[in-house]
């Protein structure tokens, strides 16, 4: 069963084009010449209960106007989209209380004051029953190991506590989808895996529906088994996270350590990535591997062999850089 469900998709915005210098700057104060900016281009999207989804693309693809649009923070161009049943634009309440939405660079908590009271508020915003609150708060506290911190401003808490805090903020009426937009960015190695965790953990118990944007590709590594990829407004790729290695990477890396006697001459085997002698690491096109791979074996003595998927933050990127020169040409 899809919960949500998008059908062309389309967000549109007109921006006013400043032209430079003090001539262009007067002319624009009474005739102003506008451009439309297509930040989301007619996109189809099926998640079904339960999945955890990662949403990827380089800065300015649509992601994060994709997520606002599920939201219902921001109203479409044209195309239609159904979230539980719920058309997001038309802002239901019933909508509201069953799903939650969290940036990564966004704050929802009071600055100045203790989280314990912004959660205050947010039991009377969504009508939590006290011992539901009590619960559920106790429960993620837990979790993430942050009930010594309650009664602490916002703004005395590093970047990984107040990311933990949004998240218990977001999940204290128990939502049914999660939007998650750039959760990790800025924090630590300890802090993002703490949050991986947590997210993999809660996911895994309360089979919620999850969306992640993210640029760090542990994050999809740990989280999400399915993978969309945006740019440009549109999703170029929809599947699973090794498909995505097999149809955009033509290459494997394949690392050799040859006997410290072996006279080799690489240059008829691969791209040499490094060398540090007895040690080569190659990078081969996935059609040749077994050739070359048969041909080395003959040849030569082999300590030590690895053939390995090129990183997936290499495969992204590359897939990214694509894109943008698509769109250039």
């Amino acid at each position: 069963m899809s919960i949500i469900e998008v059908k062309q998709l389309t967000k549109s915005y007109r921006v006013y084009r400043k032209g430079e210098g003090l001539k262009q700057s007067i002319k624009g104060l009474f005739h102003r010449e506008y451009e439309q900016v297509d930040a989301v281009r007619g996109i189809d999207l099926k998640v079904e209960a339960g999945e955890f989804v990662a949403f990827l693309g380089p800065n300015g693809a649509g992601k994060t106007t994709t997520l606002k649009l599920l939201s219902g923070v921001i109203d479409p161009t044209s195309g239609d989209a159904s979230v539980m049943g719920f058309t997001p634009w038309k802002r239901d309440n019933a909508y509201r209380r069953r799903f939650a939405l969290v940036m990564g660079q966004k704050n929802q908590l009071w600055w100045d004051l203790p989280a314990q009271e912004s959660y205050r508020l947010q039991q009377q915003i969504y009508g939590i029953p006290a011992d539901q609150f009590c619960d559920t708060m106790a429960e993620l506290t837990d979790l993430l190991e942050v009930k010594r911190l309650l009664n602490q401003p916002v703004r005395e808490l590093s970047l990984g506590e107040r990311m933990k805090m949004e998240l218990i903020a977001a999940l204290l009426h128990s939502p049914d989808v999660l939007f998650l937009d750039e959760p990790t960015i800025g924090l630590d190695v300890i802090a993002q895996h703490n949050i991986q965790q947590f997210l993999k953990f809660y996911q895994e118990q309360r089979k919620i529906t999850i969306l992640l944007t993210s640029h760090y590709m542990k994050d999809v590594a740990a989280l999400c088994k399915r993978v969309v990829v945006i740019a440009r407004g549109r999703i170029e790729y929809d599947g699973s996270l090794s498909g995505i290695i097999d149809q955009f990477s033509g290459h494997k890396i394949v690392t050799l350590q040859f006997d410290e006697r072996s006279h080799v001459e690489l240059s008829t085997m691969g791209e040499v990535i490094s060398e540090t002698w007895p040690k080569v690491k190659l990078k081969v096109p996935r059609a040749n591997v077994p050739r070359i791979m048969s041909q080395i074996l003959d040849q030569y003595r082999i300590e030590d062999i690895a053939i390995e998927d090129p990183p997936l933050e290499d495969v992204i990127a590359s897939l990214f850089r694509e894109s943008s020169a698509n769109a250039a040409s």
